[in-house]
């Protein structure tokens, strides 16, 4: 099974979603990158199934993105902090409107995850976004227990990541060996 079966299969189909949004985005040269689980899947040795995409936009295209993909058949919610997109799938895919991730497309590159082929957030970007998320008070305990073993995979995975990480994140990951 290749890895693109193995997430249709976990995902009901998500790759088409996901494909039809990359399609979408590049078609119209729009600047944009995969954040979240999905760049850490690229960036750590052991990839995981999410069904969440979390990608961001460069802002000024936050409105052309959500009518193009709205016309492509996605139904869209708003919230404070993203628009979400649904699609035929399970996949439930969150354009961040945070103003923290509005440089990460700059700074992106061409990554192959599960299999399809995007844009995802740089190394340092990838790990800074996970910091933030663990940060945010706001956030369920299960996602904060989630992004801190996403942290943990990123710096096993890239030990020269370990100097990046706060006090407080130290004190809760083990030290790679290098």
């Amino acid at each position: 099974m290749t890895p693109k079966h193995f997430y249709d299969w976990q995902t009901d189909g998500g790759t088409d979603d996901i494909m039809r949004i990359i399609d979408c985005l590049e078609r119209k040269d729009i600047s944009w990158c995969a954040i979240g689980g999905i760049a850490v899947n690229h960036w750590a040795q052991e990839p995981m199934v999410t069904q969440d995409v979390d990608i961001v936009v460069v802002t000024e295209s936050l409105e052309k993105v959500t009518k193009l993909l709205e016309e492509e058949g996605f139904k869209s919610e708003r919230f404070d902090w993203s628009i979400n997109f649904k699609g035929k799938s399970k996949v439930s895919i969150q354009i961040s409107t945070e103003d923290f991730y509005k440089e990460f497309p700059s700074r992106s590159v061409p990554a192959d995850v599960h299999g399809i082929l995007m844009r995802v957030a740089s190394l340092e970007d990838t790990l800074k976004g996970k910091i933030e998320a663990w940060k945010d008070p706001t956030r369920k305990q299960s996602k904060k227990i989630k992004d801190l073993g996403d942290i943990a995979r990123l710096v096993e995975s890239h030990p020269q990541l370990w100097n990046l990480l706060t006090s407080d994140l130290k004190n809760q990951i083990q030290k790679p060996e290098q």
